[in-house]
């Protein structure tokens, strides 16, 4: 395996789900989609357990102490929940998507080439599993979550070319930009960070993801989104209490 693999396999799915989405057309019915979408929430909410776990190292013991691990895991998260809620940040996602949406599938001379364009990008490049899949695959932790995101995407791909088109493919030349981009951050971030900041970075970022579970299970819709700016405290708060003890 090699760092990178997520965004490779990602882009793989895409394509052969717009492939089959083309030839197929409607023949997938919903109850199948959203079976398959529930599955993988389920498989989603593993994935974030594992790195809860993986993320409350020996190292990060070492660091701040055997109590203060799960403490920083929760105030990164409340503190981080805070100001994502205050900066709306969900609903501004949400906001961006629909804008967009609206701007670029009117007046466009083959409105459903570009619409399913449009459509597929945002509904692959916007999602807090799209940056946490790929911060992990970069910061060397396995790709896994972007390779459940590749098997929901896919399946999202079919649906979207049945009724799109061909269009949903250009959404690949982004994606892979933009997670590869995340990718290389995650990289840099696995060599600038100490380990003991790292793993509260993959412990916090496994919390995002079982709410993300939550959601895509249907089980409880929890705005993820604003979750994000706990990925940047984590750390911090590590440092902080490192420098304290």
């Amino acid at each position: 395996m090699f760092i990178g693999l997520g965004t490779v396999a990602n882009v793989a799915a895409i394509a052969l789900g717009t492939g089959l989405g083309v030839l197929a057309g409607h023949r997938l019915r919903e109850r199948t989609r959203t079976l398959v979408t529930q599955v993988l929430g389920l498989f989603t909410m593993v994935i974030g357990a594992s790195s809860i776990a993986s993320g409350l190292s020996p190292a990060l013991t070492a660091e701040v102490g055997s109590s203060a691990p799960l403490l920083i895991v929760l105030g990164a998260l409340l503190i981080g929940g805070i100001i994502g809620s205050i900066l709306r940040i969900e609903d501004r996602l949400d906001g961006a998507v629909n804008s967009l949406h609206q701007r670029f599938s009117r007046g466009a001379e083959d409105g459903r080439f570009v619409e399913g364009a449009v459509t597929a990008t945002l509904v692959f490049c916007i999602g807090p599993l799209a940056i946490l899949g790929s911060l992990s695959d970069g910061l060397g932790h396995g790709s896994e979550q972007l390779l459940v995101k590749a098997v929901m995407d896919g399946f999202a791909a079919i649906a979207f070319a049945s009724t799109f088109g061909i269009g949903v493919l250009v959404s690949v030349l982004p994606l892979a930009i933009y997670q590869g981009l995340l990718t290389l951050l995650g990289f840099a971030l696995g060599n600038f960070l100490p380990v003991a900041q790292v793993d509260a970075l993959g412990a916090t970022g496994g919390v995002i993801l079982l709410g993300l579970g939550f959601r895509l299970a249907g089980i409880k819709q929890i705005p993820v989104g604003d979750l994000l700016p706990a990925l940047v405290l984590a750390p911090v708060l590590v440092a902080l209490v490192g420098a304290v003890l």
